[in-house]
């Protein structure tokens, strides 16, 4: 029988509306420990997540461990842009066994959920199989987690891969969300955040916009 191609996404991809974004302690003690991605990096691909989610307005839960008494402030970098956004503080280091986490879940009301975080092999991959066995579908920002090592990271992710999970990355979350340059309303808003924390690809973007004032689409 012969398949049709039409041009119209496919169901799989992430849309603003239809995804929940949970940020994990992304916090100093966290961080110290933090090897297998380098920090700069870290925190860049973490702001570039944060800014997305909040230009395209995504629901989002930024939620952190001990903050007070042990592990520290949440990176600026995540917070500035959701201002009032209240975060939520956890003892458990599974986010999804914290009751006030998932009734914000709940109130949401949403089947996706994207996750980022330190550290992948705990504060990750606990949400990440809790949530695929209640049934919603999980998506992880990839390098926008990291881990205590290189090796920990890694077998992080391919527990959660191997259990449904699907792994992204920071870059490709803005983009996907963005998806055709003929949406006029957020692309000054996508370009700025590449531009801002994109790395290579932002400073070409720079460079293609300052010498030839090149537009995509």
């Amino acid at each position: 029988m012969a398949i049709t191609a039409t041009p119209t996404p496919g169901a799989k991809l992430l849309t603003p509306q239809d995804h929940t974004l949970v940020m994990i302690d992304f916090q100093s003690q966290m961080a110290f420990a933090t090897h297998s991605i380098d920090p700069v990096q870290l925190r860049s691909n973490a702001a570039l997540v944060a800014n997305a989610a909040a230009g395209f307005k995504a629901s989002t839960i930024l939620t952190t461990v001990a903050e007070k008494s042990f592990s520290g402030p949440m990176f600026e970098e995540v917070t500035a842009p959701f201002p009032g956004l209240k975060m939520l503080d956890r003892t458990s280091m599974n986010t999804w066994e914290d009751a006030a986490v998932i009734a914000r879940i709940n109130e949401i009301g949403k089947s996706r959920i994207v996750l980022a975080g330190l550290w992948t092999s705990v504060c990750i991959v606990g949400p990440a199989l809790s949530a695929l066995d209640q049934g919603f579908e999980v998506y992880v920002i990839a390098d926008a987690c990291g881990d205590i090592s290189t090796e920990a990271h890694n077998r992080a992710m391919d527990r959660m891969v191997q259990a449904g999970a699907r792994p992204i990355t920071a870059l490709q979350y803005l983009l996907e969300m963005q998806r055709d340059w003929a949406r006029t309303d957020t692309y000054d808003m996508t370009t700025g955040i590449a531009k801002k924390f994109g790395g290579g690809y932002g400073i070409g973007i720079t460079y293609a916009k300052t010498m030839f004032g090149a537009h995509e689409g």
